[in-house]
């Protein structure tokens, strides 16, 4: 980009003011941007603090440019930035759940149903026989329950 100053062949002089006038333009039509510089721009544009007018003046580039850079860069068409994944559905099915059948009952002889069984009596009378494969944590709700 090359900035031109184009001077008036003779100085202006009006009433109220005398002075000298520039024109500033760029000379060439359009400018070519880097992934690297449209990507700057699109950080200063939409990023923490960011501005689309403040970074079109910072940067002399048309906010068209810069949303269609941000469209580009979201659907992975702006060379360098990955495609975000767009959201897909997929079909649920909710059917019941499916029946489970008990285990069949273990043989167990008469004598290893009375061994390893414990005995408790409570102050209250209750007594409970229990045996080694009782679930502690229900045993003690359970005596809780009953010695109130």
């Amino acid at each position: 980009m090359s900035d031109e100053t184009i001077e008036p062949a003779a100085d202006v002089a009006s009433s109220h003011t005398t002075g000298r006038i520039e024109i500033v333009g760029r000379v060439s039509g359009r400018r070519r941007w880097t992934v690297e510089q449209k990507l700057a721009i699109l950080r200063d544009a939409f990023g923490p603090d960011g501005s689309v007018m403040a970074a079109v003046e910072r940067h002399e580039v048309g906010s068209g440019a810069i949303y269609t850079w941000r469209r580009q860069a979201m659907s992975g068409a702006l060379g360098g930035v990955p495609a975000r994944p767009q959201a897909t559905f997929t079909e649920v099915r909710i059917s019941e759940p499916p029946v489970m059948l008990p285990a069949p009952p273990a043989e167990v002889s008469a004598d290893a149903r009375t061994a390893g069984q414990i005995g408790i009596e409570l102050p209250s009378g209750v007594r409970l026989t229990v045996d080694g494969t009782v679930d502690a944590e229900a045993l003690s709700r359970v005596i809780g329950v009953l010695a109130r």
